[in-house]
C-alpha cells in the first residue's frame, strides 16, 4: 500500500530516475505532482509492474496529475559527468518542467543534490512507498522505453527493443560482435558476456 503524501502541509512532488544501470541510451527522470487523494489501485514501483501496466498507466498520470515534467541526460553527458551527477541533472531538469512549484521534493534513492532550496527527501525504495515516486517511476520508465525502441530502428542488433540498453548477454554479446555505437556509454566498463 503506498502512502498518498508524505506531508499533508505541502505541494510534494515525487522524483524518480529510469536507465541509471544501462549501458546504452540515456538516463531519464520525471517529476509529478498528484491530488493529495489520488489513487489508483494499481499505482507502484513501475519494476512491479508490467509493460502492459505501466502503459496503461502513464496516460492516467499525465491527465490526472497537478503537474508533471519528463526529461533525459544523454550518454555523452552521462560520460563526462559520470552517472550519478546525470541522474541528478535529468531530476533537476523533469523538476523544471513542472508548471505548479513543489514546496517539497520526495526523491527515490539516497542521493540528491538540493533544487532551488526546496526542501526534499531522499526516500529508498520510495517508489514502492510514495504514490507520487511511483508514478514518477512509471513515467520515467515508459518515456525511456519508448526512446529505447525508437534507437531500435537505428541499431536493430543490440536488441534495445527487448532490453532497453540494459547489459544483459544478448546486449553484450553483440557488442563483443559489432563493437559500441554512438549511444553506448564509454565510461561503463561494458564487457561480453561469457
Amino acid at each position: 500500500m503506498l502512502f498518498p503524501f508524505f506531508d499533508p502541509h505541502f505541494i510534494e512532488a515525487g522524483i524518480d530516475e529510469a536507465g541509471r544501470g544501462c549501458y546504452a541510451g540515456p538516463v531519464y527522470a520525471a517529476a509529478v505532482i498528484l491530488p493529495k487523494d489520488f489513487y489508483h489501485p494499481l499505482l507502484n514501483d513501475s519494476k512491479k509492474l508490467n509493460e502492459k501496466q505501466r502503459d496503461m498507466l502513464r496516460p492516467i498520470i499525465e491527465r490526472e496529475s497537478i503537474a508533471f515534467g519528463v526529461a533525459a541526460v544523454d550518454c555523452t553527458i552521462i560520460d563526462t559527468i559520470n552517472i550519478l551527477q546525470a541522474s541528478i541533472m535529468a531530476m533537476h531538469k523533469a523538476i523544471d518542467l513542472l508548471t505548479t512549484l513543489p514546496q517539497m521534493l520526495l526523491v527515490d534513492g539516497n542521493r540528491f543534490k538540493t533544487y532551488k532550496a526546496i526542501p526534499h527527501q531522499c526516500i529508498i525504495k520510495g517508489d514502492g512507498k510514495y504514490a507520487a515516486i511511483a508514478a514518477a517511476s512509471i513515467l520515467a520508465k515508459t518515456y525511456r522505453d519508448e526512446y529505447m525502441q525508437q534507437l531500435h530502428h537505428q541499431f536493430p542488433q543490440y536488441g534495445w527493443d527487448k532490453n532497453k540498453g540494459y547489459g544483459t548477454a544478448i546486449h553484450r554479446n553483440e557488442i563483443a560482435a559489432n563493437g559500441l555505437c554512438k549511444y553506448h556509454r564509454l565510461s561503463f566498463n561494458i564487457e561480453p558476456a561469457i
